[in-house]
């Protein structure tokens, strides 16, 4: 059948189908000619067509009679000039940036680099080999049912967040059918759903689900890039999670099924480097289409400047490349239904120069969009470029990682000296980071563990990293973990040590569902997930990472059961989850919003806070006509605590928590009054009652 080609139009970007005929469009300001090659359902080139059209450093053209299903790539053509950026190959056949599907696996062979394997000069020698056998291929979509329209829209304070990864949570639910294991379908599950429910989740981060690479040296070392942070395109769905010939409707409908549960839907993003790497890596969509443009480049423009710690950082400084992250944004809001995002190594994406500008193109785009504004932004506050650290420094609307609060609480219930001062801050939502520029405690995402690092588990249960299944000689991953093996490293049957360590997890456990801010919990730590002590777990795709529900030993039973009353507590009184910062101020005559104690019950005073030996303290939280009070012991010793006085009286108080001995809401402990006995390594929460 001849081709019929038009000159299309220049947008919108990408392959549209409008009824008659398919719309390519693709940018690139570099390159002098672009080729569109179509392919049938195995993978043999069928017609190759040159784009006709080139208008406002767009190349498009529309052939008639194609339609949804038809698989298709690009090869572009231009300089090969590393020396000064330009990389175009038209021996590689290339993914579009706009792909909303793929087919195919990518299959690693050395003909997928732009550059000549093993020539003296490196990636100056051109490749003359062609890609496309080992390439997954473009796939043109028709149009689809988004989801409805049932966003829960949960405020920010009341928003308790569930990092998951797909498989990680579905792969072994013994509830699940075989078939929706490891996919988005898994997670629409109602035993899975249930799960999320009975813990008081009302947000699902999931690890990256955009299409990815598995990087050549896992592959070839037998592991997968698991997590998924290497992504090579932003509309597509990784195929892993889709189940067979379900497409992206499948997402739709877990979304839908989630919606309708109450539980908002966030996706962790990799806008900031792609799985192309540095310039030794394969050229695969990005780096053949226009790599001057797509990265930012090195002085010496044969390299890249790498502020993310991957090869490559994306120029989204650049008006067509935050226009390609706009739209993928918006995309995944209004037609697959998303909440919000949480954005890898954020600062990447707000340096337009060489700094972090926290009114950088990016941060000032999705601010005034009136789509994306709307939505959940969590910024993951640092990377590996100059002052990578900027947790508190993102602009009004997003929230943030808080790396400061996991340490500051792991520290504290570790016993550590003098940290005090840092469990203040922390339990009243880290308002010295926080607290300009009318931002709220929301913006304080706390979580005691995530994907990268130890599971809680493992932070009661392992001193040191013990990462050898990653093949690095135990080299990867971070040092300091402020964690604590009491007495045993990793799995141990002595009674004593599996007792401390269930105290301090529930410690732990309050601690985050009690203190201001937004709280994470990551996967399976309500179950006591171990990852045998890997910190780094992003090449398993096994055991080590997935979650097992089968076979849950008693105290972690028990520890679950524990953790579904303590996100209970937190529905139940809202002064847990205050919509503003707290800083004293009174709320009835003689009775601050929130107030300070040592275990004498007098106020905590200024150079109280200094002591260093001191790991004990009180705080209360007032207003609607109710006070909690709070008492933290992380000493080996249990302590005597005198209540305070409340307005020149003592009060009565109904004892709702007790993590030393796993208690919530206990019916056989009398009402207190006069001073309390505060366990050790323990939290106790005090509602005031009336006798």
């Amino acid at each position: 059948m001849p081709i019929k080609l038009d000159p299309g139009a220049p947008h919108p970007l990408g392959a549209t189908f409008d009824g008659q005929g398919v719309n390519f469009a693709l940018f690139s300001a570099h390159a002098t000619r672009v080729d569109l090659c179509l392919f049938d359902g195995s993978g043999t080139e069928t017609d190759r067509i040159t784009l006709p059209e080139y208008t406002d450093e767009i190349w498009h053209g529309y052939v008639r009679g194609l339609g949804p299903g038809q698989h298709y790539g690009y090869r572009v053509h231009g300089p090969y000039v590393p020396r000064h950026g330009h990389r175009f190959n038209r021996n590689k056949l290339l993914l579009d940036p706009y792909a909303k599907a793929y087919a195919g696996q990518l299959q690693w062979d050395d003909s997928l680099f732009g550059y000549q394997i093993g020539a003296k000069r490196g990636d100056l020698v051109k490749s003359r080999t062609d890609s496309a056998p080992f390439m997954p291929k473009c796939v043109v979509t028709g149009t689809e049912d988004a989801p409805l329209n049932n966003r829960p829209n949960r405020p920010w304070h009341e928003t308790v967040i569930y990092e998951a990864h797909v498989k990680g949570m579905t792969a072994l639910h013994p509830d699940l059918p075989e078939a929706l294991r490891g996919t988005f379908g898994g997670l629409s599950h109602p035993a899975v759903i249930d799960h999320l429910v009975k813990l008081g989740v009302t947000a699902i981060e999931l690890l990256p689900v955009h299409a990815i690479v598995n990087d050549r040296h896992l592959v070839e070392h037998g592991l997968s890039n698991y997590w998924g942070y290497n992504s090579v395109g932003f509309f597509a769905p990784a195929e892993r999670y889709v189940s067979p010939g379900a497409g992206i409707g499948e997402f739709r409908t877990t979304v839908d099924r989630l919606h309708e549960a109450g539980i908002e839907v966030l996706l962790d993003v990799v806008y900031n480097h792609t799985a192309e790497g540095n310039e030794l890596g394969p050229t695969l969509s990005f780096r053949g289409i226009d790599n001057a443009t797509y990265y930012k480049l090195a002085g010496n423009k044969r390299h890249y400047h790498d502020t993310t710690g991957c090869g490559n950082t994306m120029n989204v400084a650049h008006p067509r490349v935050l226009q390609l992250v706009m739209d993928s944004l918006r995309y995944w809001v209004e037609q697959c239904g998303v909440d919000g995002f949480r954005f890898d190594l954020a600062p990447a994406l707000a340096r337009d120069g060489d700094d972090f500008d926290p009114s950088a193109a990016f941060l000032d785009a999705i601010g005034q969009d009136p789509v994306l504004a709307r939505t959940k932004l969590i910024a993951e506050p640092w990377d590996v470029g100059m002052d990578g650290y900027q947790l508190g420094m993102f602009p009004p609307g997003w929230a943030e990682w808080n790396d400061q609060w996991r340490d500051g609480l792991r520290a504290y219930w570790k016993g550590d000296m003098g940290r005090l001062p840092e469990l203040g801050r922390r339990i009243s939502g880290s308002a010295e980071i926080f607290d300009r520029r009318g931002r709220k405690p929301w913006a304080s995402i706390n979580f005691v563990a995530a994907h990268d690092g130890f599971t809680l588990n493992d932070v009661v249960s392992y001193n040191e990293k013990h990462n050898e299944a990653n093949l690095e000689d135990n080299q990867d991953g971070h040092s300091h973990n402020c964690s604590y093996n009491w007495g045993v490293e990793g799995p141990t049957d002595d009674p004593d040590i599996l007792d401390q360590r269930d105290r301090v997890r529930r410690a732990l456990a309050a601690s985050l569902l009690f203190c201001h801010g937004t709280p994470m919990w990551n996967m399976g730590d309500e179950i006591g997930r171990t990852q045998l002590g890997n910190n780094n777990a992003f090449c398993q795709d096994n055991m080590i990472s997935w979650m097992d529900w089968q076979n849950i030993s008693e105290r972690d039973r028990a520890f679950h059961h524990f953790v579904q009353g303590l996100a209970a507590l937190r529905q139940q009184l809202p002064l847990l989850r205050s919509p503003k910062f707290l800083h004293g101020e009174p709320v009835a005559p003689r009775i601050k919003n929130v107030s300070w104690f040592k275990p004498d019950g007098e106020e905590q005073q200024p150079e109280h806070w200094e002591d260093p030996v001191a790991k004990c303290i009180g705080a209360s939280f007032a207003g609607g006509g109710n006070i909690l009070l709070m008492l933290f012991n992380a000493d080996i010793d249990e302590i005597d605590f005198i209540f305070p006085y409340f307005g020149k009286r003592h009060l009565h108080w109904k004892l709702l928590c007790d993590t030393a001995n796993g208690l919530i809401r206990p019916e056989d402990v009398p009402i207190a009054t006069g001073k309390t006995t505060l366990p050790s390594s323990g939290l106790l929460l005090f509602e005031r009652t009336e006798r």
